[in-house]
């Protein structure tokens, strides 16, 4: 407001008031999303729950709406064990499984598309609560959009992966769809925990913050990450075709370093993909390989005049070696479920480590120098 020279200094001008600005929600996002998160882990450990019981094709439609219903009443049930008996898994490798049987995998493989139904709502709730109120932040919208997009992509990966098991002569689904879906839950939850960290930080605190990064340790970590992924692809071909179990023995595979049989199937390139003496010692080779770095960069950060920067990579290194350990568990025990489970379960827990090892090596928490 122009005030003229004349004025006198105590006379009382009405000076309107500022609209109020509209603060984005930042912080509530972030709580959201993590939300979220939980809910991603959660359906990864019911998803592997239901590949190592064999569940996954215990229900042979997908009905978006009306499949989120369970079978109501003993009619209801016979109708859905008669459509799994006409399956080739039922034909081929569970002939005279009884009805008690038949509901124990039932209900594994149901929880899972229920926890992906339930996901689907958490997401579109939210976002449409923080649309409607005007609180996501500048340049947020396509990306909370994107997750969304991703989790709808993830349902129809998820019917893809298990209509392969419902033709032919197959009693699995293919092991190369199921490595599209895990790889798809991880590259979601990966996103997810992303956002959650900047999220969690101020704009300005992060563009300060991007002055004092590490762009060495920060490519090292970005490596690892990727290292940790293909891992975990890699671990989905093993589960797929239950490697496993193939050779219960370390440091060795059966006595040798490389199976004998690792390139016995024809074509050669599929002995990568289905052949389970050589994708466990891909498995194996791969981890071995990630471990190494991971120690380098360990190394490499206690350089690091950041005490944050040196924290997250002493977590890095320290969930890398408790999975090395869980996996050489696995092989020993043959895979039993519930060390196969925590193993899936570390890798979560790797990825994520190896994710905030990566943001704090390119936005380190400012130091604080105690006095004196």
């Amino acid at each position: 407001m122009v005030r003229s020279i004349f004025e006198d200094v105590n006379e009382k001008v009405d000076t309107p008031t500022p609209k109020p600005v509209r603060k984005s929600a930042r912080k509530e996002i972030a709580v959201w999303l993590m939300v979220l998160f939980t809910l991603v882990v959660a359906m990864i450990v019911v998803g592997g729950m239901t590949r190592l019981t064999d569940s996954g094709l215990s229900i042979t439609e997908w009905k978006l709406v009306t499949g989120a219903k369970p079978p109501m009443g003993e009619a209801a049930w016979v109708v859905e064990f008669d459509k799994y008996k006409t399956t080739p898994e039922y034909e081929l490798q569970n002939t005279g499984m009884s009805m008690s049987e038949f509901k124990g995998i039932f209900w594994w493989e149901w929880a899972h598309r229920f926890l992906g139904r339930f996901v689907g709502l958490v997401w579109f709730a939210g976002f449409a609560w923080f649309a409607v109120r005007r609180k996501i932040p500048t340049g947020w919208t396509g990306r909370l959009v994107g997750v969304g997009a991703l989790g709808g992509l993830q349902g129809a990966v998820g019917w893809w992966m298990v209509s392969s098991g419902l033709e032919g002569r197959m009693i699995d689904v293919a092991s190369y769809r199921l490595a599209v879906h895990l790889g798809l839950a991880f590259f979601i939850l990966g996103l997810i925990a992303w956002f959650v960290f900047e999220l969690r930080n101020e704009s300005a605190r992060l563009l300060q913050a991007r002055r004092r990064g590490e762009g060495g340790l920060m490519r090292l970590a970005s490596v690892i990450v990727v290292l940790i992924f293909l891992q975990i692809l890699l671990g989905a071909l093993v589960a797929g075709i239950d490697a496993g179990r193939s050779f219960p023995t370390w440091p060795s595979m059966a006595g040798e370093f490389l199976p004998s049989e690792s390139f016995d199937y024809s074509p050669t390139w599929t002995n990568f993909f289905e052949n389970p003496a050589l994708v466990q010692f891909n498995h194996r080779l791969l981890g071995y390989a990630a471990f190494l770095l991971g120690v380098f960069a360990w190394w490499r950060s206690r350089a690091s005049a950041m005490s944050g920067i040196k924290r997250r990579f002493d977590w890095l290194m320290v969930m890398m070696f408790g999975q090395v350990v869980l996996g050489i568990l696995t092989v020993l025990y043959g895979a039993p479920v519930h060390i196969a489970i925590v193993h899936q379960l570390g890798a979560v827990a790797l990825f994520v480590v190896a994710l905030q090892a990566r943001f704090e090596a390119g936005y380190p928490v400012e130091q604080k120098i105690p006095r004196g």
